[in-house]
């Protein structure tokens, strides 16, 4: 039983909290179970986001006790290749920071340079400012983050965007949380040009690449959502479709195995279609074989783009 004190307003505040209660009162655990079910490895990407959570639900324990606290700040940045869940974790985020009263809404915009960069003088900031009022309240993600400084262009008009980003990132950083993302070695570069963006940002979270048994698991459950699976023989081409991927250019993870598997589904109905004398059943309609994933040019390539 939490024992109360006399606030200086004539309230009563709690001289103890119970964080595990706490913690499992906010939803916290649910949405850290869910970041655990729907993303495969990412170990040191889910460390940093319950270590987060941990800081925030202490802030709050400090705060409802009356101790001595200062708002933390939110900004973050994510780098890592495409296709590492970059996204999936700051819809996450945005719905954590939610849960424990951080933001008003919860909610996620995703954003690119196009949105809040002008073509022309006067036209830059009315699109930045638009973008910020529907990210009030939630969470602003931008993408390819470095996208927004280009110095080598003189009539670019990205430098106008930042400049009104920084201002409402420590002016409205109450209601507001942005989130930069994009490769590590470029984002390195945003910040040094733009030191006003490392002084505001205090989480920079890492996401590595996955492994070959990791992606495999991907496929997997990618084709499980849609009602698909390998066959035994699929699957085990599949493993080496993915060594062979993984050494291409323009590999992007999650996001090569999605297209990949896109192109496998397409085969596989051209070839019912192709193949079938008579009906079909669910277990036909529903397996990928060995046949739909060889015709895929990566076996025939070695250094070049894949289809």
């Amino acid at each position: 039983m939490v024992m109360p004190e006399a606030a200086g307003n004539g309230e009563s505040l709690p001289t103890s909290v119970d964080l595990a209660e706490e913690y499992k009162a906010s939803g916290v655990a649910e949405i850290l179970e869910e970041l655990d079910r729907e993303l495969i490895g990412l170990k040191p990407v889910k460390r940093r986001i319950r270590e987060t959570a941990a800081l925030l639900l202490v802030e709050r324990a400090r705060r409802a006790m009356g101790l001595s606290h200062e708002a933390p700040s939110l900004h973050m940045s994510f780098t890592g290749n495409p296709g590492t869940g970059k996204t999936t974790v700051a819809l996450r985020m945005a719905n954590l920071l939610h849960r424990l009263g951080y933001i008003r809404k919860g909610h996620l915009v995703s954003v690119t340079r196009d949105d809040l960069v002008g073509q022309y003088i006067g036209h830059t900031a009315p699109k930045t400012k638009e973008v910020l009022k529907k990210a009030m309240g939630g969470v602003l993600f931008i993408d390819e983050a470095y996208y927004l400084y280009k110095p080598d262009n003189e009539r670019d008009y990205g430098q106008e965007a930042i400049e009104i980003l920084l201002q409402v990132m420590e002016n409205n950083r109450d209601d507001l949380v942005v989130i930069l993302a994009g490769y590590a070695d470029r984002m390195d570069k945003f910040f040094e040009s733009n030191p006003g963006f490392r002084s505001r940002i205090a989480h920079h979270i890492d996401f590595p690449d996955y492994d070959n048994g990791e992606l495999l698991s991907i496929a997997e459950s990618m084709l499980d959502r849609q009602g698909y699976h390998f066959d035994p023989e699929a699957r085990k081409l599949m493993e080496d479709y993915i060594a062979r991927r993984r050494q291409q250019p323009h590999f992007a993870n999650a996001r090569s195995i999605r297209n990949a598997l896109d192109r496998a589904r397409l085969r596989q109905a051209n070839r019912l279609f192709e193949e079938s004398k008579g009906p079909v059943n669910a277990q036909q309609l529903s397996t990928i074989i060995a046949r739909d994933i060889a015709a895929s040019r990566v076996f025939e390539m070695k250094t070049s783009a894949t289809a």
